[in-house]
């Protein structure tokens, strides 16, 4: 019988009794049940933490029919295992939209709700630290054993306020007193367990826990959460074999497909590892589409404003060199610049650099087309009606080679460029492979390829590099473009850079690899940042 899709489940009783996927990750568990008493796993969302907090929790409690051939069954079986009280605390029920009175309010109730699971009473108290140091006695009292203490999401009131320093302020110093009585009640728990989207809060709120280990970045814990390509074969055979047969392509052709679309995270500062989000993967496999599932069922908008008042540009972040302190080390998350703050909440991988530093990218085409959209977006003044004219425009313009409406919908996207961000790119210096571009000449380009990125326009960009490749070719339902972009600063004649462009192209045999392919030079005119000049030829190759 064919096991169900676990889409949406985050409870592992759930799941094993459903007859659902589940890919065997209790080995990790067992491990840090053995060797460590507290620690600390970062993950972004959609990457199974929650259910590894509700795993914990039914291992802990001892419901050993639920582990039947898994990887934990044997630590279950052991004579000296004992089942332990559980506390878990989910801290994205909290509520964060009504003040701070209304956050400390709602992490009591929490506090209570879970006690009243434990059944036991609870003082009156206002305190949240005071309740919690409670809930952790009473427990231990009433059960006679050491409790258990998971917390998920333990973030989450932090990381809402991304875009409001000083609210943030105000969450981390409560979040800190509550989380400090962990500590103040080390005899009465047995084992302690963290998870949430970033670390950054973690020298802050968890600056009294100095037994705190944080595994988020061992090649140890690596696969904890994620799927590997390998687990994908393994646990999901039938639904390679069905989406395969649905594309009519080989498995493996398939895969390889997958492969660029949704791998490539990588949280382990060995850089090894290569996971797919489970959620992406899933909803894949249900949908048979290439669809931003993961980057979707989240908080974009926030990510959308993050970018918005950092001025960022989605090329910026291709393949950019990092200091391995700067991954390593936590820091607040008012004060993380952003590239700490892109890796820990999943937009950035790390990939393998020198000795002394990391390099950093996009994981895969999901989030990179997803990225280019939202700075797109923002781009068109967050207006989503212009974005989809726009795209469709732009769609239609490629498949009929219409170069005129091409030219037409890049100067609509250019002309929505604020004045502020041209001012600003204006004083950046932008060097790719040696090359330094010259001012504001990044910004028209980044631009015009996050557009055609977040349109799922299939691109390839040189970026007017050194290496004597054309500045983009796209692809789009078979037809293939190659363009190169010039920018007419003052003094110079648009006409002229327009020719030099497309002369650049057949010079340099640009479109040669391509058996059809429309050819495109145009100038951006700097002093009215429009594309002024352009000029195009049809190629086809000779057989």
């Amino acid at each position: 019988m064919k096991l169900k899709l676990p889409i949406g489940i985050q409870t592992f009783k759930k799941l094993r009794e459903n007859n659902c996927v589940y890919v065997d990750k209790t080995k990790y568990l067992v491990d840090l049940i053995e060797n460590v008493d507290v620690c600390f796993f970062a993950r972004p969302r959609r990457f199974g933490k929650s259910l590894t907090i509700s795993t914990f929790e039914a291992l802990f409690s001892g419901e050993k029919e639920l582990f039947k051939g898994l990887a934990a069954e044997e630590f279950l079986y052991r004579h000296d295992f004992k089942p332990h009280p559980v506390i878990s605390l989910n801290m994205s029920d909290i509520t964060t939209n009504k003040g701070l009175d209304a956050i400390e309010e709602s992490i009591c109730t929490l506090t209570n709700k879970v006690a009243r699971n434990l059944k036991i009473k609870l003082s009156n108290t206002k305190f949240p630290g005071d309740l919690f140091s409670e809930l952790i006695t009473s427990t231990a009292e009433k059960y006679n054993q050491k409790a258990v203490i998971l917390i998920d999401e333990y973030d989450m009131p932090y990381t809402e306020f991304v875009n409001d320093p000083d609210m943030a302020e105000k969450v981390r110093d409560l979040l800190r007193n509550f989380y400090s009585r962990i500590k103040s009640n080390d005899k009465d728990i047995r084992f302690v367990f963290i998870t949430g989207i970033s670390k950054f809060t973690k020298m802050g709120v968890f600056s009294s826990l100095n037994n705190l280990v944080d595994i988020s970045p061992d090649e140890q814990y690596g696969e904890m959460c994620g799927y590997t390509e390998a687990e994908i074969i393994k646990y999901l055979p039938e639904y390679l074999d069905e989406t395969a047969n649905e594309f009519g392509i080989t498995v493996d052709e398939l895969v390889e497909k997958m492969r660029e679309y949704y791998n490539g995270f990588c949280f382990d500062f060995g850089g090894k590892h290569r996971l797919y989000n489970p959620f992406s993967t899933l909803c894949f496999f249900q949908k048979k589409k290439f669809l931003d599932f993961w980057f979707e069922s989240g908080t974009p908008a926030v990510i959308a404003k993050y970018l918005k008042t950092k001025k960022i540009t989605v090329e910026q972040f291709r393949n950019v060199s990092v200091s391995k302190d700067l991954i390593y080390n936590s820091v607040e998350i008012e004060k993380a610049v952003p590239e700490n703050f892109l890796f820990q909440t999943g937009y950035l991988s790390l990939r393998p650099g020198t000795v002394n530093d990391f390099s950093l990218d996009y994981p895969n085409a999901e989030v990179l087309n997803s990225m280019s959209k939202l700075a797109t977006q923002n781009i068109l003044h967050d207006n989503n009606e212009d974005y989809t004219y726009c795209r469709n425009d732009l769609l239609n313009a490629l498949i009929t080679m219409d170069y005129d409406m091409v030219v037409n919908v890049f100067n609509r996207l250019l002309a929505s460029i604020p004045y502020d961000d041209f001012s600003a790119a204006a004083n950046q210096n932008v060097y790719i492979n040696s090359y330094k571009f010259p001012p504001r000449e990044w910004l028209y380009r980044s631009t015009i390829l996050a557009f055609l990125r977040g349109c799922g326009v299939v691109v390839i960009a040189e970026m007017h590099t050194n290496s004597g490749r054309a500045d983009l070719v796209l692809a789009h339902k078979g037809k293939t473009w190659v363009i190169e972009i010039k920018v007419a600063y003052k003094g110079e004649s648009p006409a002229k850079k327009a020719d030099e462009a497309l002369r650049q192209i057949i010079d340099r045999n640009y479109a040669k690899p391509y058996r059809d392919a429309f050819c495109m030079g145009f100038a951006i005119k700097d002093s009215i940042r429009q594309i002024t000049d352009a000029r195009a030829q049809h190629f086809l190759l000779k057989e």
